[in-house]
C-alpha cells in the first residue's frame, strides 16, 4: 500500500522506552511494564498482554464524585505491552510531576498517569463555580500525567505583582503555591441589563503557572466529559 497515509508522519514507529510519550498532537502512546491509570473509556488502541480494569474509588472516593462530580473515572492498565489514549481528538501534552510539586487540574482535562501518581479530590477557594469546577484533582508523587485541551493551551505566569484572572469554565489547572479567590467584575448594574457573560473569574495569586484552554465550557458539556 501506497500514498501519504502510510507515510512516517501517521505510521507507528517501534517504542523507543517504556512509559508514557506523545505519539502525536492528538494521541498519547504507553509502553506498559507493570501498571498504569487512564480515564475509562480513552484506550483507541493497544497490542500486547494488557487487562483493563475498572478502578474503584472507595467509599470515600464515591461520595466524593456523588457529591462534587469530580471524582475522575479511572481504569488500571496491567501487564506488558502498549496502548494508545486519547479523547475526542482533543490535544495532548504531558507534565512531569516531581517530589514535592503539586498540580491541581480539572478532571475533564485528565487522560492518564504513571501509578506512581496520586491524587485527591479539594475544594477550591470560594463558593459558586459552576462550569470551571468547584472540585479539582490535586495530584502529587513522582511521574508523568498525561492531558487532553481543546486547542492550544496557554500557560500564563503568574507572581505576587501579577494575579491572573480566569475564566471558570476555562481553566485546566494550576501549580503549587497559588491562591484561589473568585472575583466578581461585573456591576450590579450590568447584570440587571442582562449581563456581559463574564460575571465572575477564579483569581491566582502567588509564584507559578496557570493553564487555560482557548473554549470554555458549558455546563452540559463539562459534565459529557
Amino acid at each position: 500500500m501506497k500514498g501519504d497515509l502510510f507515510s512516517s508522519r501517521h505510521m507507528v514507529q517501534p517504542a523507543s522506552a517504556p512509559g508514557m510519550t506523545v505519539q502525536n498532537a492528538k494521541c498519547i502512546r504507553y509502553v506498559v511494564n507493570g501498571e498504569m491509570h487512564a480515564r475509562q473509556g480513552a484506550m483507541i488502541a493497544y497490542r500486547g498482554g494488557l487487562q483493563f480494569e475498572r478502578k474503584g474509588q472507595g467509599m470515600g472516593g464515591m461520595l466524593k464524585r456523588a457529591v462534587t462530580g469530580e471524582g475522575l473515572p479511572l481504569m488500571a492498565v496491567r501487564g506488558q505491552g502498549e496502548a494508545w489514549f486519547a479523547h475526542e481528538a482533543q490535544n495532548c501534552f504531558i507534565v512531569q510531576v516531581d517530589p514535592g510539586d503539586e498540580f491541581t487540574v480539572n478532571g475533564r482535562n485528565v487522560l492518564c498517569f504513571d501509578s506512581t501518581l496520586s491524587y485527591r479530590i479539594a475544594t477550591v477557594k470560594g463558593a459558586g463555580i459552576t462550569g470551571g469546577g468547584l472540585f479539582n484533582s490535586v495530584f502529587t508523587g513522582h511521574g508523568l500525567l498525561g492531558l487532553v485541551c481543546e486547542g492550544d493551551p496557554l500557560v500564563l505566569p503568574v507572581s505576587p505583582q501579577y494575579p491572573v484572572y480566569v475564566d471558570t469554565d476555562a481553566i485546566v489547572g494550576w501549580t503549587a503555591g497559588l491562591s484561589t479567590t473568585l472575583h466578581r467584575s461585573q456591576s450590579l448594574g450590568s447584570m440587571l441589563r442582562g449581563g456581559s457573560g463574564e460575571a465572575v473569574q477564579l483569581v491566582l495569586q502567588g509564584e507559578g503557572y496557570v493553564i487555560v484552554r482557548p473554549s470554555e465550557a458549558t455546563s452540559a458539556k463539562a459534565q459529557q466529559h
